[in-house]
């Protein structure tokens, strides 16, 4: 409250004798757990600085992503540095200003310069604490596609179109050649001679004539 205040609630005391008791009581509690201190012209009472950590109450606020906040977070890990355009081309889809605030207030992403492209877009790169709050050494530590697929973490559809486009070419049925000296080898085994491809066969309508001679 300000000395006005507190002169009103009094009796309409003089400010100058409020102020002079509120430096006593300053005086008074000066070694006590709770001071009395001036803030902007109001006074009030605080924890005193030694112990202020003892009552101190820490709680921890469990954030929850959104789907694109995960995905955008993905990408520029695996992507870094990269631009807006850039995250938006992977996703196939707009990606909101908001999902970007979002993670950079939590302090996993951060501005990482401009690219020198025309129009040098902003770039985003992960930051120490992502890697701190994820235990990672260093992005070399992110998990590959099959660590991810085989934690079920990827989308099952996504599994399915990748299998889809990717498909399986049948194995070629190996031919076998057959050597011609193995034919011959076979021919001979089998008592048959081979013929002579350079000698004529004889004309059988001719045999038939001497026959009948």
């Amino acid at each position: 409250m300000t000395v006005e205040a507190l002169a009103g609630h009094l009796g309409r005391l003089e400010n100058a004798v409020v102020r002079e008791a509120l430096r006593e009581l300053q005086e008074h509690y000066d070694k006590r757990g709770v001071n009395l201190v001036e803030r902007g012209k109001r006074w009030h009472f605080e924890t005193a600085p030694d112990l202020a950590h003892i009552l101190r109450r820490e709680r921890e606020q469990v954030r929850r992503l959104s789907r694109a906040a995960t995905e955008v977070l993905a990408i520029v890990a695996y992507h870094e540095p990269v631009s807006r355009a850039e995250i938006e081309s992977i996703r196939g889809v707009q990606t909101a200003k908001g999902t970007l605030d979002v993670l950079m207030e939590a302090g996993w992403i951060k501005l990482a310069g401009r690219r020198e492209v025309p129009g040098r877009p902003v770039i985003y790169a992960t930051t120490a604490e992502f890697l701190d709050h994820f235990g990672l050494s260093s992005r070399r530590d992110l998990p590959g596609i099959d660590e991810l697929r085989a934690a079920g973490l990827l989308d099952p559809v996504d599994d399915a179109l990748e299998e889809a486009m990717n498909p399986d070419t049948p194995d070629e049925t190996d031919e076998q050649t057959v050597d011609d000296s193995d034919d011959e080898t076979l021919v001979e085994d089998a008592g048959f001679e081979p013929e002579d491809e350079g000698e004529p066969k004889p004309d059988s309508g001719a045999a038939s004539a001497e026959s009948l001679a």
